[in-house]
């Protein structure tokens, strides 16, 4: 296809590229500690970094970051506490940062609607330098959340035993956070902030449907991350020749029909895991002794009913059978 020859769609394609593996990298270890929605709050903090840097005339995406860095350290702060206002805390904070963002961008001087391509992506307007920013932070997420998975896996699974075994676990969990905060930025301008969330959740519930152990989840999450990100591109390059479709939905929807497809397999095989699991260990009675002060003596003519068992007798008494064995029988 000729658009794809175009300098604008080779850099959205790196730039899907590497956004597709970053996200679930990060986000696998978010759905391991159950927040999965964190992504989502980091992003509406994300918009202010945003506008702080049309208003200074700076870079929106290094804005961005450090906004988002901020936000996310205090987002691990409010949730470490564990008040029961948490919640409530955390609201404020998610729907603060996009307030703020848009009251900024009005004294910026520019129209709320300039940060729409950042809300929602805009992956074709991606530049040189912006391909060069995502590349680097990319690259830097996806080298520790590899490079440090046993221990990032170690606190997101279970934190006492990650502090006997001698781990900072405040430490890594404000390292997961920043993870979070730098992957919602470089997937600011694919998916846009407001869907950044969904490709960093979406393709690790996928994975979690037909994998069972989480060095495969990562690994397949960050695969099918890649396809739903490049294959969204692709398909809204294709489909723009009839209509205009956003390739940040496009991406997010074929995240969903992933999961939707793999889905039914993921019960079938948890089904099938089920059924070839060991029964519980019970102890069986079939064999049980009988102490040899047994009262009663079994015989030929004792006038308790004989049954024939392989090769021996059992003998019919209150109910069991008992088979004579030495000196004691066994209750059957």
């Amino acid at each position: 296809m000729d658009i794809f020859n175009y300098p604008f769609m080779q850099r959205a394609l790196i730039a899907a590229l590497f956004t597709g593996l970053a996200a679930p990298a990060v986000g696998t270890y978010l759905v391991q500690r159950r927040l999965s929605l964190m992504g989502d709050g980091i992003g509406h903090v994300a918009v202010t970094g945003v506008a702080l840097g049309l208003l200074t005339g700076t870079s929106p995406t290094w804005t961005a970051v450090v906004v988002a860095i901020l936000g996310a350290v205090m987002i691990e702060v409010i949730r470490e506490r564990g008040h029961t206002n948490g919640d409530v805390a955390l609201a404020l904070l998610f729907y603060g940062g996009l307030a703020g963002g848009v009251l900024i961008t009005g004294l910026a001087g520019q129209s709320a609607s300039i940060l729409q391509k950042f809300l929602f992506g805009a992956i074709t307007t991606t530049s040189a330098a912006d391909v060069v920013v995502v590349m680097v932070l990319a690259a830097v997420v996806i080298g520790v959340c590899v490079g440090l998975a046993p221990q990032l896996f170690a606190v997101a699974q279970d934190q006492e035993f990650a502090r006997v075994a001698g781990l900072n676990v405040r430490a890594y969990n404000v390292l997961v956070a920043v993870l979070a905060a730098v992957s919602v930025t470089v997937a600011m301008r694919t998916v846009g902030l407001l869907l950044v969330s969904a490709l960093m959740v979406v393709p690790v519930a996928t994975s979690q449907q037909v994998t069972r152990s989480f060095r495969t989840t990562l690994g397949a999450a960050m695969v099918l991350g890649t396809v739903a990100s490049v294959g969204g591109l692709v398909i809204s390059a294709f489909a723009s020749e009839h209509a205009q479709v956003a390739p940040g939905p496009t991406i997010v929807l074929l995240s969903l029909a992933g999961f939707a497809v793999t889905w039914p397999l993921g019960v079938w095989l948890r089904h099938r895991a089920q059924l070839h699991a060991p029964f519980p260990a019970v102890p069986l009675a079939e064999h049980e002794m009988t102490p040899e002060e047994h009262a009663h003596v079994h015989g030929a003519d004792c006038g308790h009913q004989a049954v024939r068992h392989g090769d021996h007798v059992d003998y019919v008494h209150d109910g069991h059978r008992h088979a004579p064995h030495g000196e004691h029988y066994d209750e059957h």
